[in-house]
């Protein structure tokens, strides 16, 4: 299957089941199958939502639901490039397309700070993870290598670069609100052709 027809079938399946207003379980147990065939084949995603930034890790928008229901989303990591500890406000699925990623969560405390909720996991292609406010919605994540690009596709229950959400201060756990974007500028539909070229 082509790469666009395969994130084609990905959505479709997506806008189905938001469709019939599945709950956040549902969501996320279907969710995690789908994005288990999105990424059991690792070239299907364009080269310019694959490019690393020498210095930030960039959040490439592949597809958003016309009503803001969900996005897609590729993150592109450059060697040791990490988040600060921040928060995402929906439900989220992660697959690992390609290198490695590492993924500390975090909870906060009684008075604000921040601390550490477990170990750091290692994901590794082909690994899935969930977030939400509901099962853990906290975390730092990082490119698990220092001389490689890592690359990890994401699902999320809303328009995720429109969405106002928190960074937090690792010492204090202070909190500041930020709206990420995304770092195309506009992205096409992947899968759309126009007459001259069908």
């Amino acid at each position: 299957m082509k790469g666009p027809d395969r994130l084609r079938e990905f959505v479709c399946a997506i806008a189905q089941r938001v469709e019939a207003g599945r709950e956040e379980a549902d969501m996320l147990a279907f969710g995690k199958s789908c994005m288990a065939k999105l990424i059991e084949d690792d070239g299907w995603l364009p080269a310019e939502c694959a490019k690393p930034h020498p210095v930030y890790y960039q959040q490439h928008l592949l597809y958003a639901d016309p009503l803001d229901r969900f996005s897609v989303v590729s993150f592109v990591w450059g060697p040791g490039q990490r988040t600060p500890i921040h928060n995402h406000t929906v439900w989220g699925i992660i697959g690992m397309l390609r290198g490695a990623e590492i993924a500390q969560p975090f909870e906060r405390m009684v008075d604000g700070t921040m601390r550490a909720a477990g170990e750091p996991h290692v994901l590794q292609p082909g690994e899935i993870e969930c977030v939400s406010p509901r099962i853990g919605d906290i975390h730092r994540v990082s490119n698990a290598h220092a001389d490689q690009v890592s690359i990890s596709i994401h699902l999320y229950g809303g328009n995720i670069g429109k969405l106002t959400r928190c960074v937090f201060d690792d010492q204090t756990g202070e909190e500041k609100a930020f709206v990420s974007g995304y770092s195309n500028a506009m992205t096409p539909n992947l899968w759309f052709k126009p007459a001259s070229a069908a």
